[in-house]
């Protein structure tokens, strides 16, 4: 596999990696894309998208790539999120990855992706298995900044359907947050005060009564560092 290689005037050798953390909401859960390895190090364990970024490849490019490779689909939302750098990450040589976070709605991943594999499954970020190199860490980090960027932007929508209920929504937001208390009333008024939603004309059967569908406004501002949904 090409790598994207550097080398110093000591003659030092490095090589320059992105991993992925790829986050989706299904079964009342935040799941987390995990591979298993095949070969040392590691054999066996699971570990994070990801790979050697390609010499005429830029570091997005590289990102995007995985991406698709893993799930088959494109045009989500995307983020650089930390690089990791420690000598020993990986025993193997000097590796530098760049983490990245994807936000993909359950409703685009083909069940094929979706169902679980020798080589790749998803699992709750609750429940991590044992993984390789230092990549628990890494989804550690990328699910604290993702409970931030929920407490100012709209990117919670990222892991919505097209079209969701309130409730849903709430859902959604606990799950993410593991708060399982939010208050309902003051969740909704603030969802509603950021202008970010709006009701489509449906409904759908809940078992008791009828729940308004809505949606994300597409004009509407995704991040707002003046917006405090949460605490």
């Amino acid at each position: 596999m090409n790598t994207d290689v550097s080398i110093s005037n000591s003659g030092w050798l490095s090589s320059v990696a992105v991993d992925v953390v790829i986050f989706t909401l299904r079964n009342q859960d935040l799941q987390v894309c995990l591979v298993r390895r095949v070969g040392e190090p590691y054999n066996g364990y699971w570990s994070l998208p990801g790979g050697f970024v390609r010499l005429d490849e830029a570091l997005d490019d590289a990102a995007i790539r995985q991406l698709k490779e893993q799930t088959e689909v494109e045009n989500v939302y995307l983020q650089q999120l930390y690089t990791f750098g420690a000598p020993t990450r990986d025993p193997r040589h000097r590796v530098i990855s760049v983490a990245y976070f994807a936000l993909v709605s359950a409703d685009k991943l083909s069940q094929d992706c979706l169902d679980k594999s020798d080589s790749l499954a998803w699992h709750s970020v609750y429940a991590l298995p044992e993984m390789a190199f230092d990549h628990s860490e890494i989804v550690d980090y990328a699910l604290t900044r993702l409970r931030y960027k929920i407490e100012y932007s709209a990117a919670a929508f990222e892991l919505m359907p097209e079209e969701f209920t309130l409730r849903e929504l709430q859902e959604a937001y606990m799950i993410i947050l593991d708060d399982h208390k939010l208050d309902k009333a003051n969740f909704r008024k603030k969802i509603r005060d950021a202008k970010i939603v709006e009701p489509v004309s449906r409904y759908i059967q809940t078992g008791g009564r009828p729940a308004k569908l809505f949606r994300f406004r597409k004009d509407a501002q995704l991040e707002s560092k003046a917006r405090r949904f949460f605490p």
